[in-house]
């Protein structure tokens, strides 16, 4: 891949994977699937998984007539229509219920599960984009080794 701009559908998974790593330098003792898991249920995984990340985002891109801030560039309708599958995927994945987390056996519920796994691929993707651009400085996880 030449290019090092990062595709608009990274934006959300490049803003989770700060967040992970972030929990994981204030609590070294932290592997990355607890940072993961502690990070369900923080302010960022409520705005993402609410879909105000996305809905926030759209009204900025709206006011800017679709023209990205720092390319200069419009984007593409294609391109947005695929952010909004992205926002309904990720309300889907990340479903919010209190008290979801863990059942009394202390097991993680099926949905929690499901928010866990997608959280993983979207900060395994976000690795994959930095390898394949030659970004290595970016990882810090190493989810992809």
């Amino acid at each position: 891949m030449s290019s090092k701009e990062k595709p608009y559908v990274l934006i959300v998974a490049e803003l989770i994977y700060l967040e992970v790593c972030k929990l994981k330098k204030e609590n070294q003792y932290l592997n990355n699937i607890d940072a993961i898991e502690a990070f369900i249920g923080s302010k960022t995984y409520k705005h993402v998984s609410s879909g105000k990340f996305h809905d926030e985002w759209f009204v900025e891109l709206k006011k800017n007539k679709f023209i990205d801030a720092k390319t200069k560039k419009k984007i593409p309708e294609e391109t947005i229509r695929l952010l909004q599958v992205q926002k309904d995927v990720i309300i889907k994945q990340l479903i919010q219920f209190p008290d979801l987390y863990f059942a009394k056996s202390h097991y993680p519920l099926e949905l929690s599960q499901r928010a866990f796994n997608h959280l993983w691929r979207m900060c395994e993707s976000y690795e994959l984009w930095c390898k394949e651009t030659g970004q290595e400085k970016l990882i810090y996880l190493n989810i992809i080794e």
